[in-house]
C-alpha cells in the first residue's frame, strides 16, 4: 500500500485489489466481469477490497472480455424536429430513463431519420447491448436487421407488415379511439369526422379502426368521406381540419388521432368562427401536456406514456439478463379524460 500513499491521485490496479483481497488477479477479473465461476467468499472479499480501495474497472478493457458495452439505445424513427416537438415522445423517454437509472446501463438517444443506414451500421458494429425502437413507419428495415443480429430489442408500438419476433409495448389504440367516438355520439353529436394519423404507422391505423368502430352503422359505411390524413403534427392538423370543413361544413365533432393535430384543428375552427364545444366538439389522443394548454382545454384519450416507457425498458432488461427469455407483447389500457373541448 506504500505505492498508493505515494501516488494518491492514481487509481488502484487489478493487482493491488488482488493483493488486498488475498486472491489472484484472475479472480478479481472474474468478479469485475460478473463471472459465475467465483466462490461467494472470494467475491465478498474482492467486493470489499474494491470498495475500500476505490477501484474503478476499465470499461473499455472490460467490454473486450464480456463483449458488452453497458449501453442501451433508444432509436426513434423520426427527424429531430419531430422528436423535440412531440410531448408524447418525451413521456416515453421519461419512463424509460426512470427504469434505466437504477442500472449500470448508459442510455443513448438516436434519431434514425433521415439516415437509418448509419444507425443500422452503428448497431451492427456492436456499440450497444440492446435497442428500444420507436415510431415505426411501415415495415421498418431496422426491425429486420435487429432480428437477423439476434440483438435484444423491444418495439414501441405494434409493428406493421409481416409478423416479427421482437416483443412490443403498445396502448389500446383501437379501444381508446372507439371510446372517444362513442362518447361524442352519446353527447348527441351526429356528424363526426376524424383527423387520422399516417397510414404507414400502426398507431394511425389502429386509431382509425377505433374511429370506424365507434360510428353508427350508417356513418361507418361512409367513413372514407369523414376522414382527412394528418402526420401527427400541428401543421398537418390545421391542413386536415381545413379540408374537412370544406368537404363537410355541417360537421359537429372531430376526433383527432393525437393532441398536436387536435391543437391545430382548434386554431382552424376558431378562425372559421366555429365555437368549441358549442358548435364543434373536439377530442384528441395521448393526454399529453398539450391537452392542458389549448383554449379550450382538450378532451383527450389518455395513454399512460411514462408507464409505457417503463415497460419498454423492463422488457429489454429481461432479455439482457437472459438470452432465453422472449417476453410477450404488452398492451396497456387507455382512458378518456373529459375537459372543456367536448
Amino acid at each position: 500500500m506504500a505505492d498508493r500513499d505515494a501516488h494518491p491521485a492514481s487509481s488502484p490496479t487489478l493487482e493491488e485489489v488482488a493483493a488486498h483481497a488475498g486472491v489472484s488477479r484472475a479472480t478479481v477479473s472474474r468478479v469485475v466481469n460478473d463471472s459465475p465461476k467465483v466462490s461467494p467468499a472470494a467475491k465478498l472479499a474482492v467486493d470489499r477490497s474494491i470498495d475500500m480501495l476505490g477501484y474503478v474497472p476499465n470499461r473499455a478493457a472490460r467490454s473486450l472480455v464480456t463483449k458488452r458495452t453497458d449501453s442501451i439505445a433508444l432509436v426513434i424513427s423520426e427527424p429531430e424536429a419531430r422528436l423535440f416537438a412531440d410531448p408524447a415522445l418525451a413521456g416515453f423517454v421519461r419512463g424509460i430513463a426512470e427504469v434505466l437509472a437504477n442500472t449500470d446501463y448508459m442510455f443513448l438517444l438516436l434519431t434514425a431519420q433521415p439516415d437509418s443506414a448509419r444507425i443500422a451500421r452503428y448497431m451492427r458494429n456492436g456499440h450497444v447491448d440492446g435497442v428500444i425502437l420507436m415510431s415505426l413507419h411501415g415495415d421498418d428495415p431496422l426491425v429486420t436487421m435487429l432480428e437477423r443480429q439476434q440483438m435484444p430489442a423491444v418495439l414501441g408500438g405494434r409493428p406493421m407488415g409481416r409478423k416479427h419476433t421482437i416483443p412490443y409495448v403498445d396502448a389500446d389504440n383501437v379501444g381508446g379511439a372507439r371510446a372517444a367516438v362513442e362518447y361524442l355520439r352519446a353527447k348527441g353529436r351526429t356528424n363526426i369526422v376524424s383527423i387520422t394519423g399516417p397510414r404507414e404507422m400502426s398507431a394511425g391505423m389502429d386509431r382509425l379502426t377505433g374511429f370506424r368502430r365507434g360510428l353508427s352503422k350508417d356513418d361507418a359505411r361512409d367513413w372514407r368521406n369523414r376522414i382527412a390524413v394528418g402526420a401527427f403534427t400541428e401543421e398537418s392538423g390545421e391542413q386536415a381540419m381545413a379540408e374537412l370543413l370544406e368537404r363537410t361544413p355541417d360537421l359537429d365533432a372531430v376526433f383527432a388521432a393525437n393532441d398536436l393535430m387536435a391543437a391545430g384543428a382548434l386554431r382552424v375552427l376558431k378562425a372559421a368562427g366555429r365555437r368549441v364545444p358549442d358548435d364543434v366538439a373536439v377530442v384528441g389522443f395521448d393526454d399529453s401536456v398539450t391537452a392542458r394548454h389549448t383554449d379550450p382545454q382538450l378532451t383527450s384519450v389518455r395513454q399512460p406514456l411514462e408507464d409505457l416507457g417503463r415497460h419498454l425498458a423492463k422488457l429489454l432488461l429481461m432479455q439482457l439478463q437472459s438470452s432465453d427469455v422472449v417476453p410477450a407483447p404488452v398492451v396497456l389500457p387507455t382512458e378518456l379524460v373529459v375537459r372543456q373541448s367536448a
